[in-house]
């Protein structure tokens, strides 16, 4: 019945519709144009990344040019001398807090730094003044008296433990003297005793032993402890009365 076939085909709803024409019907050598795919229609296949070619040798070089190690990993960079490391570590220590120069040689002789560059490294900070003993031990007196209220006997041990020199570090500790020691115990004992509770003999103690423990001479602590409990209480005033700054430090210290 090839009329009605006819027909329903003009009527436009043949149930078979026209193939649609692809990129090698236009092209009867069979030449495709770049980037088509006749399996995929006419999306583009991915380019491929760009690379740096190859070397003289034959071997291919990474995007960047370099030749990448046996394992196709960029080649590692060059490793630091002694020196530069030794360098690296000081500024590291010195970005935390200022350090003498014994406090940075004990750090490189940790770190497997010979003497020789140590001493190299060091001499060279001093000569800039990157490292500079007197004016830590300076900044070192001021901060911790004030700060933390301790006496001349305990800064002059922080200041040793460091590998401050003995010499420089009395220098640095003349900027404290005897009626600093005093007004600092006295209101440390103050700030103290506004929340101190027991009986006035047991303050008493626990005041003492603060303040030994911030390096105060035994005379210095006693007659500081004995005046704030004079100026707090009756009860306080009584049990200082009866307090004899002297002879207490002098049994505290048989040497005195």
């Amino acid at each position: 019945m090839p009329g009605r076939r006819g027909a329903r085909s003009g009527r436009g709803w043949d149930a078979i519709p026209p193939r649609p024409a692809r990129a090698h019907d236009d092209h009867p050598s069979g030449e495709l144009p770049a980037g088509d795919d006749p399996e995929r229609g006419n999306v583009p296949t991915r380019r491929r990344r760009a690379s740096g070619g190859f070397g003289a040798d034959g071997r291919e070089r990474g995007a960047g040019g370099r030749e990448p190690g046996a394992d196709g990993r960029e080649p590692a960079k060059p490793a630091q001398s002694e020196g530069e490391r030794a360098r690296e570590i000081c500024l590291r220590q010195l970005a935390v807090r200022p350090r003498t120069r014994a406090e940075l040689a004990k750090v490189l002789a940790r770190k497997e730094i010979s003497d020789e560059v140590i001493a190299e490294v060091l001499d060279r900070y001093d000569e800039v003044g990157i490292i500079d003993d007197a004016a830590f031990a300076r900044a070192w007196v001021s901060s911790r008296h004030h700060g933390r209220g301790l006496a001349r006997r305990a800064l002059a041990n922080e200041l040793r433990q460091r590998g401050v020199d003995a010499e420089v570090a009395t220098e640095a500790l003349e900027s404290v003297d005897d009626d600093d020691e005093a007004a600092t115990a006295r209101a440390l004992v103050d700030r103290k005793l506004r929340t101190a509770t027991g009986a006035p003999d047991a303050v008493f103690r626990r005041l003492v032993a603060m303040l030994a423990r911030k390096g105060y001479p035994a005379g210095v602590a006693f007659r500081a402890v004995k005046d704030a409990l004079a100026a707090r209480d009756a009860e306080a005033a009584e049990f200082a009365d009866q307090i004899d700054p002297d002879a207490l430090a002098s049994d505290a210290d048989p040497t005195s």
